[in-house]
C-alpha cells in the first residue's frame, strides 16, 4: 500500500471506530445533537465548509480506484463526504431535512453506528497491518 493510503487507512479508520462507538454508548443524545444541527443553519454552513475543505482534500490527494479494499473504500469515503458537503452548501434547509427523514437516521442510529464500526475496524486493520511501500 502506498504511504498515504496507509495514513488515510488508520485515520480514518480509527475516526469510524471511535465515532461509531460514541454513537452507540450516546445514541438518544446523538440523535437529538443531529436534529439541533440541521435546524442550525449557521453551524450547518461552517460543517458543510469544512466538510467540502476536507473532501475537496481526500479527492484531490487520494483518488485511487485500484490497489485493494481499502485504497478503493478510502476513495469512495472521500468522494462521500465531498458529495455531502455539495448538497449541504447548495441544497434548501427543507429538502436536507426531508433527507434526513428518508434516511431514517433516528430509527436505523445503530445500523448506522455499526456500519461505522465494521468500516472502521476493517480500514484500522488494513492500515496497521500494511506498512507502507516505499514511494515511486
Amino acid at each position: 500500500m502506498q504511504p498515504r493510503t496507509v495514513f488515510l487507512c488508520r485515520l480514518f479508520g480509527l475516526y469510524l471506530l471511535l465515532f461509531g462507538l460514541a454513537i452507540v454508548t450516546h445514541a438518544e443524545a446523538t440523535v437529538l445533537k443531529v436534529g439541533e444541527l440541521t435546524h442550525n443553519t449557521p453551524v450547518l454552513l461552517l460543517w458543510s465548509s469544512i466538510a467540502l475543505a476536507a473532501g475537496l482534500a481526500m479527492v484531490l490527494a487520494h483518488n485511487v480506484w485500484s490497489g485493494g479494499a481499502a485504497a478503493i473504500l478510502v476513495t469512495v469515503i472521500g468522494w462521500v463526504i465531498l458529495i455531502k458537503a455539495l448538497l449541504l452548501l447548495f441544497l434548501p434547509t427543507t429538502m436536507m431535512m426531508g433527507f434526513v427523514g428518508f434516511f431514517a437516521f433516528a430509527h436505523l442510529i445503530d445500523v448506522y453506528a455499526a456500519i461505522a464500526i465494521v468500516v472502521g475496524a476493517f480500514l484500522t486493520w488494513a492500515g496497521f497491518r500494511g506498512s507502507p511501500s516505499p514511494a515511486r
